[in-house]
This record gives C-alpha cells, structure tokens and sequence, in this order.
C-alpha cells in the first residue's frame, strides 16, 4: 500500500491547483443537478407525478425516486471505478458530468403525469437512476486526481476541493429554488417555473466539461499504468478486502443522514407542521451550506496539523449528539432557532467532511483505489443519505414526533465513529507528511 512518490509523479504547485480547481467546479454542477431533485421531490413531485394518493402515499413515493439516485451511485461507482482504475480518472470525470448533465435537463422537459400517465413517474425513476450513476463516478474521480495531483504534505486540503463541491452545489440549488419560487406565482410554480433549475444545468454542465477537458491524468495512475500494475479486475480487488470496505462506508454514515434530513425531510416537516415557511427553510438552508463549506476548509487545514482521524471523530461525534437539539429547535418555530439548528448540522457535516477524502481514498492502493474510494463513498451515502430522508418519514408518521428521528440520526453517528476508529488507512492519525520523507 505504499504510495508512488517519485519524482516523476510530482505534478507542479500551479498545475496542481488548476486540477484542484477544475475538480470543485465539477463537483459543484454534479452535485447541484442531485440536489434540486431533493428540492423538487420535497416541493413538487408528488402532485405532478403521483396525484391521486394521499398526501403521505405521494411524499413517501417522490422521496422513494429521490433515493433512487442514491441506489444507483454503488452502480455508477463501480463501473466507473472500473474504469477510472483501467483507463484513468480523467476520462471518467467527464463521463459523469455527461450523464448527470443530461439526465437533470431531461427532467426538466419530463412530462407530467396529467400529460401521459404512468409513463411520467417511470421516466423519473429512469433519470433519477441516471442522476445517481453520474454522482456515483464523479466523487471518487474528482478526489483522486486532486490528491493524486497534491504537492507533498498537502493531500487533505487538495483532496477537500472536491468536497466543497457538495455544500456549494446545495447552495446554488437552494439559491436558484428560492429566486424561482419567489419570482413567480404558486400557481406557476407547480405548474412549470420548477422546470428553469433542471434546464439551466444545460449551461453549467458545458462550462464544467470545457474545463475538465483540460485536465491532465493523475500522474501516481499514468506511473502504474507505466509499470504494468494496472489491475484487470479492481473491483474484485475491492469486494476481497472488506475489512476495509466496510469502515469506509461507515465513516460518511451519519454525514449522509443528517445532511439529507436537513435537506429534505426537514422542508415537508416544517411547511407540513406550519412551523417557519419553505423559503425560510431554503434560506436556513443556504446559511448553512455556506458555514459548512468554510468549515470544510478549515478542517482540511487542522487535519494537516491534527491528522485525519481527530477531525472526523469531531463532526461525527457532534452529528450524533446534535440530533436531539435539532427537532427541539425546528420544533419552535422560529427563524433564529431554526438557522441555529440547521447551522449546527453544517459544522458538523464539514469537520467530518475535510479529512474525509484522504481518509477514505488512501486506505486504497493506487491500483484499485478509485473503485474502492468510490464504492465506499456511494455506500455509506446510500445506507446514510437515502434512507434517511425515508426512514424519517416514515418514523414521524408512526409516532407523530421526532424523537425516533434523533435516535435513528445518533446510532448513524455511533456507526461513523466505529468506522472512524476501526478504518486502516496510511497518515490517518497522524499530520500530513507523507511524501516527504
């Protein structure tokens, strides 16, 4: 497992930015396509594709074709995994943007179910699975040749570029949500207006792939690509080594569960209840992703000084402890308590998320590391992120309150912070020196 550290696998400091930056614009798009789905299916999917249930019938089935993209990012993390570690990353980053790009401007142009029936819930699943498969390769793409790219004792913050792709794609979803709800009529907005975030992907996934199109290949893949140790099956590789897998997936457990009940959940929980409007929640909403963005960076720089380890017990730790205050505050109906607890749940979500990529990707071997980063990721983010908005659902309409949502939010964090403890990866509690020696 030891890392390739050459000379001839050093990529210059400006070079190395420009992939970094590259990666997070990227990841920003992807991530902005996945996440005004959530949007939509919390506002608008279930009178446009499932009429004629019942409010919770309808809610619980737009939620179910939100959490088939989260399904479908093992399936995309493999395939691409395969063939990100066989033909390189770069390839398959534009892949994925292709396909997640495509896949949300269609669903902008879906019609509805008053338009051709059954047909229209069908389709959604189809380019929401297609959503999930993009998402699935770009992570783990994205992080590699941002780290792979990295100068010597700065792999944690390069590889965290990526990562703030994800806060930042929740904000400008958020941004583009709340300007086209409150640009137009209610009427309007359930009518067509929710259509204008899906189609202005169009123009953001072409200026995504002009960039990613530049792009050089990770020089740590080109050398064992150069060496003859390209692996014929890296997936197999992989699912062999489950001592690691399995921690891995564990590790984004609770980040992926209480980010999505924040993002989702929350918005039918409060309108539903009449507790603070949804544009209020989209602002909370944005407030938060900008403090979990900033605090993403930050710890990326303390896991440098700290290692990776620290910071990620840290924000699962808070996570799990926080998932009680959460709903108290919500439960009070007021904008201050309501930004205070979603807030909470960005800081938490962005300390675990700023060591989070060299944590996980370097517990694999060049050879098979994206396939084993990307499944990983996908799991933990299918096991953690789909079903909780589902699960919340469901536990609240059971027993009219919250607090098994909390309860099912901490065992997420207890989970993490086993995974955390039990995962095998180089530097991983230690300061950023590798490569340096």
């Amino acid at each position: 497992m030891a890392e390739l550290t050459a000379p001839s696998t050093r990529t210059s400091p400006p070079r190395a930015r420009r992939v970094a930056l590259a990666g997070l614009v990227g990841t920003t798009i992807e991530w902005y396509d996945f996440f005004i789905y959530g949007t939509a299916a919390a506002l608008v999917f279930a009178p446009q594709f499932f009429p004629g249930v019942s409010p919770l019938a309808g809610t619980l089935a737009a939620l179910s074709t939100y959490a088939v993209g989260f399904v479908a990012r093992p399936v995309g993390g493999a395939l691409m995994g395969h063939f990100g570690d066989r033909i390189g990353r770069r390839a398959m980053l534009v892949l994925s943007l292709l396909i997640m790009g495509t896949g949300t401007a269609l669903i902008g142009l879906l019609p509805t179910y008053a338009s051709i029936g059954v047909a229209a819930p069908v389709l959604l699943v189809v380019l929401r699975f297609a959503q999930g498969l993009g998402v699935g390769g770009e992570w783990g793409g994205a992080t590699l040749l941002a780290l792979e790219h990295a100068p010597p004792g700065r792999r944690i913050l390069y590889s965290s570029f990526p990562q703030l792709g994800l806060p930042l794609g929740v904000v400008l979803a958020s941004v583009v949500f709340l300007v086209t709800r409150l640009g137009m009529s209610p009427e309007a907005f359930l009518s067509w207006s929710w259509r204008l975030p899906f189609l202005a992907s169009a123009v953001l996934v072409v200026f995504g792939l002009l960039l990613r199109l530049r792009l050089e290949e990770s020089p740590e893949f080109a050398a064992t690509r150069k060496q003859g140790e390209v692996r014929r099956a890296p997936l197999v590789d992989v699912l062999r080594r489950p001592r690691i897998l399995l921690p891995a997936a564990a590790v984004n457990l609770v980040s992926a569960g209480a980010a999505n009940v924040m993002l989702v959940f929350s918005l039918g929980y409060v309108a539903a209840r009449g507790l603070v409007s949804a544009s209020v929640m989209l602002t909370a909403t944005i407030v938060t992703a900008l403090a979990w963005t900033v605090t993403i960076a930050v710890s990326a720089v303390a896991a440098q000084r700290l290692g990776r380890k620290p910071l990620a017990y840290l924000g699962s730790g808070l996570l799990a402890l926080w998932a009680f205050p959460y709903f108290w505050l919500l439960d009070t109906g007021s904008v201050a308590a309501t930004v205070l607890a979603c807030v909470v749940i960005g800081l938490g979500v962005g300390l675990a998320s700023g060591p989070f990529g060299a944590l996980v990707t370097e517990a694999y071997p060049v050879a098979y590391r994206y396939s084993g980063s990307s499944l990983a990721y996908a799991l933990g983010s299918v096991l953690g992120g789909a079903l909780a908005p589902i699960v919340a659902t469901v536990l609240f309409s059971a027993t009219g309150g919250t607090t098994a949502i909390s309860g099912f939010l901490t065992f997420l964090g207890l989970l993490s912070v086993a995974g955390v403890r039990t995962l095998q990866s180089p530097h991983s509690s230690h300061p950023d020196t590798e490569g340096q020696s």
